[in-house]
């Protein structure tokens, strides 16, 4: 007896023990405290890699009794006890997953990599523990049959369906042996997905093409400059360079250099990450993901998982998929080979008889355009320094939407590379905190990307939204800024458009605030901002050399003019062959067995792709499809015939037009994911978009 008692003593102790260390963590957990800090930015400075997985499983814990609670609700379901409580829910898991997904794409470590690949299975659980929950679900469904007679407004209307979809595509209704194997598969695929992306920075990160001065021949001195600024960085001596497949590395060598050798070796470094056998290759991962998401529809009565994907987007069937990208496919096709046979002709006047390949592309493009257009990108460099061109995208928010922007010093930030601003509206009233992160560092996952740490809403006090943009710019050396390509330049406009969207958001419920779209839309917004980038009128407020100060020359504007249907048939059909490949992937009806290689060459085999041109994503390093854009990829094109038809408002109006930027502002900008997508183009435009305008643009008809 003495004994018993002795070891629950002891129990007790321990019970007590435990909580007061749990007590004390919590108390040192910025997660589990009110952020003081200016505007409610999370404290980066105090938040440690320690913080994360207790704030998750606390988060995830104190979510679940909110949805038990809202479950076992004995009163009857009403929007708000059911549909706005659980919008209302989970705050401290949206808290810290707001700053751990911030991290874990723009400044991840080991250690983060290492919570990500805990977390990520039991998130997926998470969700499943929501989504199939029958007394959660029954509440809802309710609600949903009830609609018409709620008298809810638009947006309590479009969150209603959303959620019954969303219980019904989670496999609500499944029996519970199919229940668990839907938890199963989530699981599983949630883990994959970060492997995947892990093993691609990885390779990114591994990779280097190290070269002595006599091997740079074509190089222009910012080029060589960078690789000695890699090499120095890298711990490599003296007259050392490095290049590596980092895209503000790779492009610029493959574009000038001579050596066509070295010009293959780094592009095949690029094109086979994920693709060499070791413990980096993808082709497994990517083989499992589709086969689990091809079951996975399966099980809630579709033939594939494109079907499924597809079933809440503007275009709604892979049939209207395929449609569009073969309505424009020939046409880009057509160009391409016209394009790749006017490279041949320029090698053989050179005295190199060789077939052009993916290495020689960039290489080639850049000397017909210098011989045709008297076009040198390195011409147009030294106007589009980085600080400029951000300046411009202020500028042009400011003059369509009446938004300023002002640095600000005292707002925590994650890593230093980081410039954060508070944005007011035209009455002078804060509308969010946006956030620019633009300049590679190994840390940072490849491309491009706009999110947000918190998003907008309205439902009991309005919460501004925190807004970022991330990209991969070449970071400015000790004498030199950093000078944005063409290219580059139309990056930073696009996710500064998907920047806008978030900011300028006036939603009630935050879960169909800014970009919260359909993925075939939520590109448009983003993308109708790269048309002002080289329009005349523009470049004249922000196109100043670094140097001298004075505006970009008219003749270098109408040579970028001029040039503005240069080489878009491989930028298509680079873009289109990885669309083919996603909806290949997608829309297979058995599952895959067949190599992976072998299944990638007979789906650009089926399309036509010509060898000088590879996919913009080959299947290793796909990391869209292994995420939110799986049969989403052909989106951008979708959102281009809007934005070429949109953007044709603004010339008909004038580029800078009020009544136009209002109405684009009010129906779309403003309107997040609250109405259906096309209705909401359609209240802009006036009617739907046409195709036509894109083909015009690009220069195919």
């Amino acid at each position: 007896m003495k004994k018993l008692l002795y070891g629950m003593a002891v129990l007790i102790l321990i019970s007590c023990q435990t909580q007061s260390e749990n007590t004390d963590m919590q108390t040192d957990n910025p997660f589990y405290q009110e952020w003081d800090t200016p505007y409610g930015v999370p404290p980066f400075d105090q938040i440690l890699n320690k913080h994360y997985l207790s704030a998750f499983e606390d988060g995830m814990k104190q979510q679940i009794e909110e949805v038990e609670a809202i479950a076992t609700n004995e009163e009857a379901p009403t929007f708000e006890n059911t549909i706005e409580a659980y919008e209302k829910s989970g705050d401290l898991l949206s808290k810290v997953s707001g700053v751990f997904f911030t991290l874990a794409g723009a400044h991840t470590n080991d250690s983060i990599q290492g919570i990500q690949k805990e977390v990520s299975p039991k998130l997926s659980a998470h969700n499943d523990n929501i989504y199939l929950n029958a007394d959660f679900f029954k509440r809802v469904e309710t609600l949903y049959n009830a609609r018409e007679n709620l008298s809810l407004t638009v947006e309590q209307n479009k969150l209603l369906e959303n959620y019954y979809n969303r219980f019904i595509r989670s496999g609500a209704s499944l029996n519970e042996e199919q229940k668990n194997r839907m938890r199963e598969i989530n699981e599983r695929i949630s883990i994959l997905q970060v492997q995947f992306g892990e093993n691609v920075l990885k390779e990114e990160n591994k990779f280097e093409l190290v070269l002595e001065e006599d091997q740079l021949g074509g190089l222009p001195e910012s080029v060589r400059t960078a690789g000695a600024e890699a090499a120095k960085e890298k711990g490599y001596e003296e007259g050392k360079y490095v290049y590596t497949t980092h895209r503000p590395s790779l492009y610029p060598f493959i574009t000038y250099s001579e050596n066509r050798e070295l010009r293959k070796q780094l592009k095949m470094g690029y094109i086979m990450r994920g693709d060499n056998s070791g413990e980096l290759d993808n082709k497994e991962i990517l083989r499992e993901i589709v086969n689990l998401r091809l079951e996975k529809a399966n099980m809630l009565g579709f033939e594939t998982h494109a079907d499924y994907a597809l079933q809440d987007r503007m275009l709604n069937a892979p049939d209207k998929v395929y449609d569009l990208l073969n309505k424009v496919w020939p046409a880009a096709i057509d160009a391409a080979k016209k394009e790749r046979d006017l490279m041949k002709q320029m090698a053989l006047q050179e005295g190199n008889d060789i077939e052009i390949m993916p290495w020689d592309w960039w290489y080639y493009a850049e000397k017909i355009k210098v011989r045709d257009y008297s076009l040198d990108e390195d011409e147009i460099r030294p106007y589009l320094m980085v600080d400029n061109v951000i300046n411009g995208s202020f500028i042009l928010a400011n003059k369509l939407f009446g938004l300023s922007f002002e640095e600000q010093t005292n707002i925590p930030k994650y890593h230093e590379d980081v410039r954060t601003y508070t944005v007011k509206n035209e009455a002078g009233e804060l509308i969010g905190i946006y956030m620019s992160d633009w300049f590679y560092r190994s840390s940072k996952r490849g491309g491009a990307w706009m999110s947000n740490i918190r998003e907008q809403s309205n439902m009991e006090e309005r919460i501004i939204p925190i807004i970022y943009n991330v990209g991969n710019f070449t970071k400015p050396t000790e004498d030199k800024p950093s000078l944005l390509s063409q290219g580059e330049a139309s990056t930073l406009f696009h996710e500064f458009g998907h920047a806008l969207h978030g900011l300028l958001s006036e939603c009630t419920y935050p879960s169909i605030s800014g970009t919260a779209t359909p993925r075939d839309f939520v590109e448009f917004p983003s993308q109708v901002m790269e048309n002002w980038v080289f329009q005349p009128e523009m470049l004249e407020l922000y196109a100043f050399h670094y140097e001298t100060g004075e505006v970009m020359p008219e003749e270098l504007v109408q040579k970028i003019k001029k040039a503005g249907t240069f080489n878009q048939g491989f930028g298509t059909v680079e873009y289109m062959a990885a669309s083919y490949l996603d909806m290949a992937y997608h829309t297979i009806t058995e599952p895959l067995t067949s190599d992976i290689n072998e299944f990638e060459k007979g789906a650009m085999d089926e399309i036509g792709l010509i060898d000088a041109i590879v996919p913009r994503y080959r299947s290793g390093y796909f990391r869209h499809i292994t995420g939110g854009y799986s049969a989403g990829y052909y989106s951008y094109l979708n959102s281009e015939i809007m934005d070429a038809d949109a953007f044709d408002a603004f010339k008909e109006n004038g580029l800078f037009d009020k009544e136009t930027a209002d109405a684009f502002r009010e129906h779309i900008l403003s309107k997040g994911g609250t109405m259906d997508a096309m209705e909401m183009y359609v209240n802009f435009r006036g009617r739907e978009p046409s195709y036509e305008g894109l083909l015009k643009r690009r220069g195919f008809n």
